[in-house]
């Protein structure tokens, strides 16, 4: 139908299929912004990371994960979070567009030094895994009376 609506065959818009195919391949996904307003794609799953005085707290969004698969580590300063979503499609159904990520995932998230790696707590709820990694007593502040 739309051949006959552009004058072109349907041959040309295979051609123009394929061609984004192959320059995905090249390239990859794409790694820039992909409007005005949007923000440069790091990885998935999105991630949030935030600090106070006495403990790290590292946001995960990431729905539709078994927390079960997910494998957490920490190794000095590096937190390295791993697993791998399923796809829930019908293997013959053809896919026109896809924008929920599929297969496996690694993401390292360098921490600040004085992370205390005997106090981490991991929760996954409603889609988001929630890790927080306490600080080393010595290194939170003190306050210092003045006599």
């Amino acid at each position: 139908m739309l051949g006959n609506l552009t004058g072109f065959g349907t041959g040309l818009l295979d051609d123009f299929q394929r061609l984004e195919q192959q320059l995905d391949q090249l390239f990859g996904s794409a790694d820039w912004p992909l409007g005005i307003r949007s923000s440069q794609r790091a990885g998935f799953p999105p991630v949030n990371v935030g600090s106070s005085s006495e403990s790290v707290d590292v946001y995960l969004f990431a729905a539709g994960l078994d927390p079960k698969s997910l494998d957490l580590s920490l190794q000095e300063n590096l937190l390295t979070i791993a697993g791998e979503r399923q796809q829930a499609l019908d293997d013959e159904a053809q896919v026109y567009r896809q924008e929920r990520f599929t297969g496996g995932f690694r993401r390292t998230i360098a921490l600040p030094e004085d992370v205390d790696p005997d106090q981490v707590t991991a929760q996954y709820r409603d889609g988001i895994l929630h890790v927080r990694i306490g600080r080393n007593e010595t290194s939170r502040p003190r306050r210092i009376e003045v006599h």
